[in-house]
This record gives structure tokens, sequence and C-alpha cells, in this order.
């Protein structure tokens, strides 16, 4: 069944007319259409009967064919208002709609004062958790880009541990990782990539500058790409010069408490089993205090989508689930540590589909 099918079907069985799906990934997963459309309106409408619209800038039309849209679309353009040609749409289609779901954690209050405009009498309600169950198992299709995103990521962790020199700045060694990549095709990253290093790696979302590398530091590369529309994400530190034995406390406690919930991943095991497993042993080592984020989330065509790995969530594990596990500890003006992989549940365990080594690596400082 195509995944504009099941939305049917939700619809058919939830009595909903419509659902309107206006995420560009999102967009992208029922369609295979990828596009930035900034603040002009995109999204596709899906109505119970099996039939789609797309409305998109009228520019993108030949992308939206290319990349194999079948139904009916509405090209508008920049001096349109889009909404008007939507509701012309539907008045010609089926009259009116009198329900609607929407993206509720997407749509913004203009645009939902614009739906209620153009459909005054619909009942509005949400298909956000049904987007996220579908997209939360994925195929072998899928699955086989993800494992090459995160072959790529493997490789981009390569080339900035070879970067490491002293006086090189952090924005150095990710330059030279991005090209790395540019010259082996990949065009964007998960997100902006992160080369901290000394005091910086602290902070779990610090901001790449020009300080440079120093013996003693540690370095914490962060970063991901995206493959034919899936993401990766891999995070890895290392140590230039030899760590003191507090960096080497730190790093093997997170080293340990990775390993531990990696370990744990099966179906019918739950989020919070796996986060609080990690955070156990982080307390018990005596830096529970400096453990301040979840330990992972979802990944695939976002770089975060649901679930959430958390030490509250009680949701339990399935098989195709993708997340990450990236426990770490943030200790400042000493050292942060963290240690990412992307794992895939798999029908009795676990696949890691990062694969850089974990053991600590200490590059020689000259």
């Amino acid at each position: 069944m195509s995944k504009l099918s099941h939305i049917s079907q939700f619809l058919k069985q939830s009595g909903t007319d419509a659902a309107f799906i206006s995420t560009p990934d999102n967009v992208f997963y029922i369609s295979g259409f990828r596009s930035n459309p900034h603040e002009r309106l995109l999204g596709v409408f899906v109505f119970s009967d099996e039939t789609a619209m797309m409305v998109l800038p009228k520019m993108e039309v030949p992308d939206a064919k290319a990349a194999g849209w079948k139904y009916d679309i509405i090209g508008h353009e920049d001096t349109d208002n889009a909404w008007n040609l939507v509701q012309e749409y539907i008045a010609n289609k089926q009259n009116s709609l009198g329900t609607l779901a929407i993206e509720k954690t997407h749509v913004t209050v203009d645009r939902y004062e614009e739906i209620q405009r153009i459909l005054p009498s619909a009942t509005i309600s949400g298909i956000d958790d049904t987007l996220n169950s579908l997209r939360l198992k994925k195929d072998n299709s899928e699955l086989a880009i993800l494992r090459k995103a995160a072959e790529f990521a493997d490789y981009a962790i390569e080339v900035g541990v070879s970067e490491i020199a002293e006086g090189k700045t952090e924005l150095e060694i990710l330059q030279a990782v991005e090209a790395a990549l540019k010259a082996k095709g990949i065009t964007h990253m998960s997100f902006d990539t992160m080369v901290l290093s000394g005091p910086k790696t602290a902070s779990p979302h610090g901001k790449p500058g020009s300080r440079k590398i120093q013996k003693g530091d540690f370095i914490l590369f962060d970063l991901g790409v995206v493959y034919e529309g899936y993401c990766s994400d891999i995070t890895r530190t290392v140590a230039y010069g030899e760590p003191s034995d507090e960096q080497r406390k730190i790093y093997e406690t997170v080293l340990q408490a990775e390993q531990a919930a990696v370990q744990l991943v099966k179906p019918g095991v739950t989020a919070k089993n796996l986060d609080l497993t990690a955070r156990d042993i982080i307390s018990k080592a005596g830096y529970g205090e400096f453990f301040t984020h979840r330990l992972g989330h979802g990944l695939g065509i976002s770089v975060h989508e649901f679930p959430s790995i958390t030490s509250t969530n009680e949701m339990e594990l399935i098989e195709g689930m993708v997340f990450t596990i990236e426990p770490g500890i943030y200790v400042p003006d000493v050292a942060g540590v963290r240690i990412e992989d992307d794992v895939v549940v798999t029908k009795d365990g676990v696949e890691i589909l990062t694969k850089y080594p974990k053991e600590l690596v200490i590059i020689p400082a000259d």
C-alpha cells in the first residue's frame, strides 16, 4: 500500500473528508518531491477517495512532476492568493469539505485563519500522530538509504580526525570535512556541523569558531549528511595529546552508558528503559547533573523526528524504528564528551548504522 493510500485509509476510518499535509518533510514522504518553499504555500491535500492535489509555487511544478507526482497540481504565482485557488479547486471537486485534518504542529495561525476562511463550516482535527506512526517504521528501501547516509557520516569523522593539528581552528577543520563530503556528492548536511575543542566541548550545542586546537584538548564532532532525502547523525569525541585522568573518566563513563543502552535495544523494550539505563550509569559515576539532555531521538527524513528517547517515554520499540543513542557529560572548564550512534531495531535486537570506532582515539600531539 502506498503512503498516500495509508492516509486515505485513515481518513475513511476516522470519517474525515481530507487531510492537508504541509511540512516539507512530510510532503517529501508521501510524494517524493523535496521543496524548500520559504514563505510560499506548499502542501498536499489527500482525499478519502484516494485522490490528491499538490499546491506549490508554479516555478516548481516541473520538478514535482519529475519527482513522480501523478495527481492534480495547483501552481501559484507570487502575485496569486494561493488559498483562493485551493478554495476554487475544492468547490469544483466536491463543493466543500465538512472535516479536514491538518498538521497542528506546523500550520501557523495565519494559515489556520486562511483555512477557516475558505472552509468556514469545516471541522478541523489533527493528523500529526498518524503521520508520526506512518514514518516510525522504516521499510527496506528507507533502511538502505539510511545505511548509506551513515557511511558518509563515518567518512566525515575520519576526515575530521585526520585534520586535527595544533594551531588549526575549529572552522578550518569543519571546512575540510564539508569540502570532502561535497567532493563525494553530498550537497547538504543534516544540521550545522559542530567541531568543538577544549572547554567548548562542555556546551552540548556549542558553535564552532576560531579557537585553535591545543595539546590536551578533547575535540567533539557532531554532524550528519542528507542522502537521497534521509539523514544521518553521529557524534564522536577524540583527544589531542594525552588526556587527564578526569577526561579519561568522563569518556569511559559516557562510552559505558552508550554501549549499555545500545545493547538493550530490541522490540518490546521501552524508550524509557534505554534512557534510564544510560542515565543511571552516568549518575553512579558522579556526573548525573552534567547529562543535561535526552538520550536520543527518531531519525529519518528529519534529523529529529518521532519518537523522543526520554526517561518518561513508555513507548515500546518496534522492528524498523531508527533513532539515535547519544549520552553525554558536560563539565564546565573540564571537558565535554558525547558519543552518538544511529541504530535500527531489528526483529530480535539492534543494527548499528554508524561504525566509526568508539574507543578513545588519542591523536599524538607534536
